[in-house]
């Protein structure tokens, strides 16, 4: 998971594998059925911005295109402290697989 506050990073970013943003980076092993409610919850317990009271983590995948760039796709919003539909989605839901990657914006 790519993590940065306010706005998600640049898909260029991303282009060149080995070559993405590592200084806001989590390391999350999870399985494919987790929801982003559950996503949230991990987050939450390395980031102090996402613990914050009406934070909303919007999460989008990262997926390489049929033209080998890469795409970003809208996963779902979740909030820190209030429950939406969004938060029952899981990762297998979307389509995720082995290799995607995860962006989250955080909003205050």
């Amino acid at each position: 998971i790519f993590q940065k506050n306010d706005e998600h990073h640049r898909i260029e970013e991303f282009n060149r594998r080995g070559k993405e943003p590592v200084d806001d980076e989590l390391q999350v092993y999870t399985w494919a059925d987790v929801t982003l409610r559950e996503l949230t919850d991990l987050v939450k317990d390395v980031s102090p911005e996402a613990r914050r009271p009406g934070v909303r983590l919007d999460f989008k995948l990262i997926y390489p295109g049929k033209d080998g760039r890469m795409v970003m796709k809208p996963l779902g919003s979740v909030f820190s402290q209030r429950h939406n539909a969004d938060e029952h989605k899981t990762l297998r839901d979307m389509a995720f697989q082995i290799g995607d990657l995860i962006s989250l914006a955080i909003h205050q």
